[in-house]
């Protein structure tokens, strides 16, 4: 019986294929928060839980915040690697914080999808600190 090949990854390939689960895990937990009771009447309210009233201001923050993991997924791929891995380093640490302050006192779907994206976000910033320098190969 032969054993399967198993090749070595590239940083830059781990990294956005990290902020790509990420974006899902996001996605998912956007998606399933609107089963929660009251998220829909408060969403046609013009409410947006924790940050008040809907305002343009509000939404285009938000869709920058949300932007950012979705393009790290094509930036960890072509960026030089001294500048990858220093945003890599900084949006991981950026959005472990974020997903920290919005799990309390939450469903707990919405807890187990910020366990996972503490941890993906976590091993982002992990291999970035640990990306393999020329010396290394």
């Amino acid at each position: 019986m032969s054993r399967l090949l198993d090749t070595p990854i590239d940083v830059k390939i781990k990294l956005s294929a990290l902020w790509a689960a990420t974006t899902f895990c996001y996605i998912y937990g956007d998606y399933f928060e609107l089963y929660v009771p009251g998220k829909l009447s408060s969403m046609l309210d013009g409410k947006m839980v924790p940050l008040g009233a809907v305002t343009q201001n509000i939404l285009v923050g938000t869709s920058v915040m949300l932007a950012i993991p979705s393009v790290m997924v094509f930036l960890s791929l072509v960026l030089k690697p001294s500048i990858s891995r220093w945003l890599n380093i900084l949006f991981g640490l950026f959005y472990t914080a974020i997903m920290l302050l919005a799990i309390r006192g939450t469903w707990n779907f919405y807890v187990f999808f910020g366990l996972v994206e503490i941890a993906l976000t976590l091993t982002i910033v992990w291999l970035s600190w640990k990306w393999p320098k020329a010396s290394d190969a």
